[in-house]
């Protein structure tokens, strides 16, 4: 896919995924659909990211860099609720001084987001899976300023070194969790004493209760799963 030179070029790429499956869409790349999503957490957003022409990789940045857009799907139930929490961004266990909200990878990929909703009903096989109307969205002033205080309260934790008070119950809208392939994955972060350590790599995360808002918003454009004009 040619990535897009405008928001509103991406944009209408985007619209035209509404209403297919995701086995549409993989077919249409080339890419194998998993059987279950348990083992390939990640497989929904990568088929977008290529279907969209997304060009960060895993490098700390915007996924459309050069637009300054995040691109993120959005697992919905049969009530067009999100299903999970909504991983944003690793999070520095070390090397934290000098780290300033305005400069951040949290910052930076929240800015300017493109929301895909997908069904996410265990019931319905992924190959069949449809997706949503995408839409885009941007944090409020007011959420921007919550956003801020929650990414300055953990990265404070980590800079003490109180990596154990870090779980999911810290912050408004944005959480620290683990993140990890499983329980053997291990980083280097700094302890309380200031020495090097190994513990479990951690990630930023949005709460559902935050997406749940940003999705109830979008609702009053209506999120659809009809089909657009053929992707052919």
């Amino acid at each position: 896919m040619i990535q897009p030179k405008n928001e509103k070029e991406l944009m209408l790429s985007a619209a035209i995924l509404a209403g297919r499956t995701l086995g549409e869409i993989a077919n249409r790349q080339g890419i194998v659909v998993p059987r279950d999503l348990k083992r390939a957490k990640g497989w929904v957003g990568e088929l977008f990211e290529s279907a969209l022409g997304a060009s960060a990789g895993s490098r700390p940045v915007p996924d459309f860099e050069d637009l300054g857009i995040e691109l993120k799907s959005i697992p919905l139930n049969t009530r067009h609720e999100p299903q999970e929490s909504t991983f944003v961004s690793s999070a520095p266990l070390q090397n934290t001084i000098g780290l300033r909200w305005i400069n951040s990878a949290v910052k930076a990929k929240l800015s300017r987001v493109l929301w895909v909703p997908v069904e996410a009903a265990h019931r319905i096989p992924v190959a069949q899976r449809r997706v949503g109307r995408p839409f885009i969205w941007s944090p409020s002033s007011q959420d921007s300023a919550i956003l801020q205080a929650d990414w300055e309260e953990h990265i404070e934790r980590i800079a003490l070194g109180d990596l154990d008070e870090l779980d999911g119950r810290l912050g408004t809208y944005l959480q620290i969790r683990p993140k990890a392939i499983n329980r053997r994955d291990r980083t280097i972060a700094t302890s309380s004493q200031g020495e090097p350590i190994n513990t479990l790599p951690r990630g930023f995360y949005l709460r559902t209760s935050f997406t749940r808002k940003i999705v109830t918003h979008a609702s009053h454009q209506e999120i659809t799963w009809d089909p657009k004009p053929s992707i052919d």
